[in-house]
């Protein structure tokens, strides 16, 4: 497949080294020229100067062939304007944009174009690990998909479901546990793993289901 990157910072100068190593063909566009000397070998032979929502800049990338498009300068509006370009003129069908804004970040998402709000996730993140157990920042998802439909988060367990299953808290909740983290160390959830005191499950569910889901009352939610 052949990828655009628009910025050619550490973040797109990464993407576009493990790209490649995975067999892609990339193309980078920055407007400075120095960035490209972040390229190595056969990945700086395809850097293009130039603004990356300009059409001719795009066209010299290979837009018109890309199969994704990545906007990772350090301008929000240089890349989400860059995106919007990629998805709706060259209908590429995986596009993505780097915010700063978690404002603009929000309304992007909402529009249908896919967005890493990289300010708003690091704080939130390191939050979490500063005070966990404020249910005022459990409060917000750890991670929810473009369209809002579904959304992860972390819970820690509540003394009434020590004991019990990973499968039993699926069948009694419309959760998924994705992974355990116990004494610092991560663990794959298996439907069998009996649940300890201590543990914080990083579970995904519809958006709506896990604004309502309480554990620590004692209640189940059962599915329909």
């Amino acid at each position: 497949m052949h990828i655009v990157i628009m910025g050619c910072g550490r973040v797109g100068s990464t993407l576009a080294h493990t790209l490649v190593d995975l067999g892609h063909s990339v193309a980078v566009i920055d407007q400075d020229p120095d960035a490209f000397r972040r390229l190595r070998g056969t990945v700086s032979k395809h850097a293009v100067r130039g603004v990356g929502h300009d059409r001719e800049v795009l066209l010299a990338a290979g837009i018109d062939h890309a199969g994704a498009f990545a906007a990772v300068s350090n301008g929000d509006n240089s890349n989400i304007i860059a995106a919007r370009v990629a998805r709706e003129t060259y209908g590429v069908p995986h596009v993505v944009a780097r915010i700063y804004d978690p404002r603009r970040a929000e309304v992007y998402q909402r529009l249908g174009i896919p967005t890493v709000g990289t300010v708003r996730w690091t704080a939130d993140t390191i939050l979490r690990r500063m005070v966990p157990g404020d249910e005022r920042l459990a409060a917000g998802p750890e991670w929810h998909d473009a369209s809002g439909t579904l959304a992860m988060n972390e819970l820690t367990l509540p003394p009434s479901w020590v004991g019990r299953r990973v499968a039993d808290l699926e069948a009694r909740t419309p959760v998924r546990v994705v992974y355990l983290t116990r004494d610092g160390s991560i663990l794959l959830a298996r439907s069998d793993e009996p649940l300890t005191e201590g543990d914080v499950l990083h579970v995904v569910a519809h958006g709506r289901d896990l604004d309502q889901l309480r554990l620590d009352t004692g209640e189940e939610t059962g599915h329909e």
